[in-house]
C-alpha cells in the first residue's frame, strides 16, 4: 500500500489537495481527513490534540479499507514530530510513505481562514495564532520529502505535483477541473 500525508497548518488546504489527488487517483482508495478521525469533545487532558485516538482511529480505517480493495492512502493531517513517522506507518500497515508539506503566504492562510471562521471569532483568534506557531514547528522539523506553495496553485495543479513526486502513475482523469 502507498500513502501520501499532506502536511501543513490550518488554512493552508490539505483537505481541498486531498479530495483533487482523489480526482485524479484511478485505482482504489482511500482519502482520511485526520481532523475528522480525532474529533472528540473534550479531549483529555494528557492528549489535548486527540493524537493517540488519531492513530487508533487510522489503524481502524485503514484496516477497514483495506478489507474493501483500497490500494493507496491519502491522508491530511498534521505531522510534527519525525518520531511519529513511524507510527503512521503502523497505523497504515504500510512501509511507504510520501510526506508532503502545504505552506501558503501568512496572507493567504489568514484570509482562508477569515472565510472559514466568520461567524466564529473565538475560533478564527485561535486558528490565526495555531497557524503561525505551527507553521514555525513544521518548518523547524524538517521532515517532509517535499514542500509545496498553495498560495497562487488551483488544487489540480498541486495534486499532479504531489502524484509525480509519490511516482503514482498518470492519472485516468474522471470529473472536471
Amino acid at each position: 500500500m502507498e500513502c501520501v500525508f499532506l502536511n501543513g497548518t490550518v488554512g493552508v488546504g490539505k483537505t481541498t489537495v486531498a479530495e483533487a489527488i482523489s480526482a485524479l487517483e484511478p485505482g482504489p482508495h482511500a482519502v482520511v481527513d485526520l481532523d475528522q478521525v480525532r474529533r472528540l469533545h473534550p479531549a483529555p487532558a494528557t492528549d489535548v490534540f486527540n493524537h493517540e485516538l488519531e492513530l487508533r482511529n487510522l489503524h481502524a480505517l485503514a484496516t477497514n479499507y483495506r478489507a474493501a480493495g483500497a490500494r493507496r492512502f491519502i491522508l491530511a493531517g498534521v505531522l510534527e514530530e519525525s518520531g511519529e513517522v513511524g507510527r503512521y506507518l503502523d497505523a497504515l500497515r504500510t512501509e511507504r510513505m510520501l510526506i508532503c508539506r502545504l505552506v501558503a503566504a501568512p496572507s493567504v492562510v489568514e484570509g482562508r481562514l477569515r472565510l472559514r471562521h466568520a461567524d466564529d471569532p473565538d475560533g478564527l483568534a485561535w486558528h490565526l495564532r495555531r497557524a503561525g506557531e505551527l507553521d514555525a514547528v513544521l518548518a523547524e522539523a524538517a521532515i517532509d520529502d517535499l514542500v509545496v506553495d498553495t498560495s497562487d496553485l488551483r488544487p489540480r495543479e498541486i495534486a499532479r505535483h504531489v502524484r509525480a513526486a509519490a511516482g503514482w502513475d498518470a492519472p485516468a482523469e474522471r470529473g472536471g477541473e
